[in-house]
């Protein structure tokens, strides 16, 4: 489970690598530390097909009697397409969830916090989550009003040889070519889950560990 990342790019280069129209593109700040129920920028297909940059909130939202609403930032590989919760938004709502970097801890206490990144001529060259979107109505706090807001999740799988040396479960899946993009954006549910497996372990790094919440390269 991912429930920690990065995007230490400015907006500008994000909607240069992922196509997206400078007027379609949501201008915002560098966040080096994303958590769960904040807002963070994704790209989606707009109404007329022209991919947007739009911050909405991470996490879907399970309700739960007598408790409050409960955040579901990741959505597992294996169950995405039966489960009532993720089914309809794989074949309909796919997003891009950009990223620089992404946290996992180990589990001691006070946790350490490892960042994982990709390997190139940056220090934190930029990829993309594949991940999925929706309107939720409802609250988010326990007796709390209704609000309506978009949500977001993305997609995990089985970890590859880097990332279980600290989380042996999951890790988030990575894209990273154009073609990738335009696929999981546009293309068939089917040719979408194709893109959907471990990243290459030798096109990885840890960048950074500690007890630091926060990617310090921003």
């Amino acid at each position: 489970m991912c429930n920690l990342y990065s995007l230490t790019m400015a907006r500008d280069a994000v909607g240069w690598l992922f196509r997206v129209p400078h007027n379609r593109l949501q201008q915002g700040n560098p966040l080096p530390a994303i958590f769960p129920g904040r807002m963070a920028p994704v790209i989606r297909a707009s109404a007329d097909g022209e991919r947007e940059l739009v911050d909405l909130s991470w996490g879907f939202v399970l309700n739960q009697k007598d408790r409050a609403p409960k955040r579901v930032t990741n959505v597992r590989d294996d169950k995405v397409l039966v489960s009532s919760s993720w089914k309809d938004s794989i074949g309909l709502r796919r997003c891009l969830v950009p990223a620089t970097s992404f946290a996992e801890p180990k589990e001691i206490t006070p946790a350490t916090w490892h960042w994982f990144a990709l390997k190139g001529d940056e220090p934190r060259p930029l990829f993309a989550f594949p991940g999925i979107w929706k309107r939720y109505k409802g609250p988010i706090k326990k007796n709390g009003d209704p609000v309506e807001l978009d949500v977001f999740a993305f997609m995990t799988t089985l970890p590859n040889a880097l990332v279980s040396t600290i989380n042996h479960e999951r890790m988030p899946v990575i894209l990273t070519q154009e073609v990738q993009f335009d696929t999981w954006l546009h293309g068939s549910t089917q040719d979408a889950m194709a893109l959907v497996h471990s990243h290459d372990p030798a096109q990885m790094q840890m960048v950074q560990s500690g007890f630091r919440k926060e990617d310090l390269l921003a």
